[in-house]
């Protein structure tokens, strides 16, 4: 098991997989990271050297992600509702923010 940034992570599991899997990191992160640090798209968790592990948990620690990057989305959300915009308005309601149908197909309302 390899520990990164608070999570263990199997020596098996590829480690384009285990940057993917924090909340906050996607395809294009990872790809840009590992290029960064000089890690093959194939390697494994416990392929990589302990430096390598430093390096990459350094990394990970001055992006925002987890629960920062949670609680930021929350922050933004409630000073829109708290300013009154139309956005915050919708967002308040539980309904689609970004222009999409609800004459029909309201199914996102009923949940």
């Amino acid at each position: 098991m390899v520990f990164i940034l608070g999570f263990n992570f199997p020596e098996s599991r590829l480690v384009k997989s285990a940057l993917q899997s924090f909340y906050g990191i996607g395809p294009t992160h990872t790809q840009r990271l590992m290029a960064k640090l000089y890690i093959h798209d194939t390697a494994r968790v416990g392929t990589l050297a302990d430096e390598r592990v430093l390096d990459l948990t350094a990394e990970l620690s001055n992006m925002t992600i987890e629960n920062d990057l949670r609680r930021k989305l929350q922050d933004n959300i409630r000073r829109l509702r708290d300013m009154g915009t139309y956005r915050g308005r919708r967002h308040a309601m539980h309904m689609p923010v970004r222009g999409q149908r609800t004459r029909t197909q309201v199914w996102r309302l009923t949940r």
